[in-house]
């Protein structure tokens, strides 16, 4: 309708929005709509642990953790520009702690700041990874004010494989990264309900399900020329997790198939509930657009399956067998 009027897009003032960032701006950032939106920003999906929370000696104005592995995710807030304070914290952060994303949000970025930070990303291991977002808001007319983060630095793995770096790779890791970074390509593509993270050089990448200690992975393997997709449980509460999924086992294996492998792995670190497909070489490149629709057809159902399951599991519901082989009742407290 070219006559229908239209609206201004107009800047709204950060402190009109909060007026101080431990008051206002970290409690609104902590509430969990808002955190997906930074999550959806930087490809990371965040649970919140905390505001204001000590990490060792550190001390995060939020801290989250990664729920594909995780790891720690710090959150640094400025309503104005950035400053050296701050950066001093992130440098401690990183030299602190063995694995961990740190997200700086401030109304703007010095010059200085930013090439920092792409220091950072460059020198530091590939288990540290620093953000830098702009926060702004905007209105139009009367409407309710929309925030929206603009990433200025991100950590090189975003575009850390550079040439040079690629170049020290092994056959088999270029083999991989060329496998990943087509497949992430090939889920765009389709507008899949999956997202992966960057594209690693190994045989697996994990995918979020929403809650730490939880995982779907996709695996490739040119050594045994085959290919899984995996539902991965972690953490102290793993075991009872998996026994508490296995009693719906007739109902999962109903939708995702009967061929499921369930391998609770009791001296291991990790159970799985896996699906291997054989004779899916990577190497023969002829066979990727076939591999590529397999394991998005499958993701999707075992992330429709599992999602909602694993966020309603209750390890405390889980009763151990008895010596005798009698499992009690769950959810009931054996006398």
């Amino acid at each position: 309708m070219p006559d229908e009027p239209m609206g201004r897009l107009e800047l709204v003032d950060l402190r009109h929005a909060w007026e101080s960032e431990s008051g206002d701006f970290t409690p609104w950032l902590a509430r969990e709509e808002n955190l997906k939106l930074l999550g959806e920003t930087i490809g990371i999906e965040l649970e919140l642990e905390a505001q204001e929370r000590d990490v060792g000696p550190f001390r995060a104005d939020i801290l989250c953790k990664d729920t594909s592995n995780g790891t720690w995710v710090l959150i640094e807030n400025q309503l104005e520009k950035t400053d050296h304070c701050h950066l001093g914290q992130l440098l401690t952060y990183a030299a602190g702690l063995d694995a961990v994303t740190i997200v700086w949000i401030a109304r703007q970025f010095t010059e200085e700041h930013r090439a920092a930070l792409d220091w950072l990303n460059r020198e530091t291991s590939d288990h540290v990874n620093l953000f830098g977002l702009e926060i702004e808001v905007w209105r139009i007319g009367n409407s309710p004010a929309a925030p929206k983060f603009n990433i200025v630095v991100k950590p090189n793995e975003w575009s850390r494989v550079g040439p040079a770096a690629t170049g020290e790779l092994t056959e088999t890791q270029r083999l991989y990264l060329e496998y990943w970074t087509a497949f992430r390509q090939y889920l765009e593509d389709k507008g899949s309900s999956v997202r992966t993270g960057k594209p690693p050089t190994g045989s697996w990448t994990n995918l979020s399900l929403g809650r730490t200690g939880f995982a779907l992975s996709a695996v490739i393997s040119a050594w045994y020329k085959n290919m899984v997709v995996q539902l991965v449980l972690m953490g102290p509460d793993r075991l009872a997790h998996f026994h508490l999924l296995k009693q719906e086992k007739q109902a999962i294996e109903e939708r995702l198939g009967r061929d499921l492998e369930w391998r609770e792995l009791p001296e291991k670190k990790e159970s799985h509930i896996r699906r291997t497909f054989e004779n899916r070489d990577p190497a023969d490149r002829s066979q990727w657009p076939s591999m590529h629709e397999t394991m998005r057809q499958t993701l999707e159902a075992f992330q429709a399956e599992f999602r909602d399951r694993v966020k309603a599991l209750d390890a405390s519901e889980y009763v151990p067998a008895d010596d005798d082989g009698d499992t009690g009742a769950i959810g009931q407290t054996r006398p």
